[in-house]
């Protein structure tokens, strides 16, 4: 299309094969309508954006979201294909996960229901939206003419509720379930290449912490921990005598913020929230993560009390046990630019609205 710059065509070509000819026109033609449009981004106002130059009638364009029959997966493949071929080369990949709730208070909305919401909720008082939680996985770019990375987001899914799996007859995922099969879908689309995921405070749980080290050559995971973490010393060996079952723990430990009372600590210089840096004290510590019956994970731990801020006393960890505290907290405060994306990235709201293939009221 001759509207399309040059610059973008080999990005926006990439998405090619997951369309039909005219789906893929259709599409191209949205892209540029949304970019164009002020206000609200539906279909009927993108297309009275663009006027004459829609193709085909109107409805048609609202049918490649309600009757679709191209796959999101294959977006995101190809989208994170091209990201890594030519931004991220070589080295490793830095990958950011948060999970994001888009309120949709509407009676027939697909996949509605009622979800905390972090940015509204805190210690003391938890607020709720109803609408749509997505799992999204991003990757980190740093631009040489940005001077903090942008998080570009390749992988959404869309978390269904309990209650609505068992009105389709559908096996419920948990929110931890998915953020794994994200992962893997990531590590399994790209064999070649490793990564170091930084996921928010929901991605720290035991069943993510055991995927990273089962692939540990390849993943690298960093999420906030649990001041009261159940932490054990590793088994110790089975004696000569080889009577009854073999331990399968060594003796508990101390929890984490008890540690980390008694502790020395060392002052370090590390990159922190919004690509500044910070004084801060660190506290490390390694052991055994214990959830019953899923067995022992070994885990590095990082209390970091911020000294130069407002008081902002963070418990990290990761399994990779042979990081530095430096790397993992500056690897861990990079994450902020998933924020950022929120407030001024369009693009995960067009992803989400496209992959539920709602008709007239759609987003793009």
């Amino acid at each position: 299309m001759p509207f399309i710059p040059a610059l973008a065509q080999p990005l926006l070509y990439a998405f090619a094969r997951a369309f039909t000819q005219p789906t893929f026109q259709r599409g191209l033609l949205l892209l540029v309508a949304t970019v164009l449009t002020p206000g609200r981004r539906t279909v009927t106002n993108v297309l009275r954006t663009v006027g004459n130059l829609c193709v085909g009638h109107p409805s048609s364009y609202h049918r490649g979201f309600s009757q679709r029959r191209w796959s999101a997966w294959r977006l995101s493949r190809a989208l994170t294909t091209f990201i890594l071929a030519h931004w991220v080369p070589t080295g490793p990949v830095v990958v950011v996960g948060d999970d994001t709730v888009e309120e949709h208070p509407g009676r027939k909305v697909f996949g509605k229901a009622r979800h905390r919401a972090p940015v509204r909720s805190s210690h003391t008082f938890t607020a709720y939206r109803w609408g749509h939680k997505w799992g999204v996985l991003t990757v980190l770019v740093q631009f040489p003419f940005a001077t903090r990375p942008w998080a570009w987001p390749v992988v959404v899914a869309l978390y269904h509720s309990e209650a609505w799996n068992i009105k389709l007859g559908r096996r419920h995922k948990t929110p931890s379930v998915l953020r794994r099969q994200l992962l893997a879908v990531l590590l399994h689309w790209h064999p070649q290449r490793r990564f170091l995921f930084a996921g928010a405070g929901s991605y720290g749980t035991h069943d993510l912490a055991r995927f990273a080290q089962q692939h540990c050559r390849r993943l690298t995971l960093v999420s906030r921990f649990y001041p009261c973490a159940n932490l054990y010393a590793p088994p110790p060996p089975r004696g000569k005598a080889r009577v009854g079952r073999p331990r399968t723990k060594g003796p508990k430990l101390p929890w984490p913020q008890s540690q980390v009372a008694i502790a020395p600590r060392r002052r370090l210089r590390v990159r922190w929230y919004g690509a500044t840096r910070r004084t801060v004290e660190v506290v490390t510590r390694t052991g055994h993560w214990d959830k019953g019956g899923e067995g022992l994970v070994a885990v590095r731990g990082v209390f970091v009390p911020d000294l130069t801020g407002p008081p902002r006393d963070e418990y990290f960890f990761t399994p990779a046990t042979r990081m530095t505290p430096q790397h993992l907290s500056g690897l861990y405060t990079g994450r902020w630019s998933i924020e950022t994306t929120w407030e001024e990235n369009l693009y995960a709201q067009a992803v989400a609205a496209a992959s539920l293939g709602g008709a007239r009221s759609v987003t793009v």
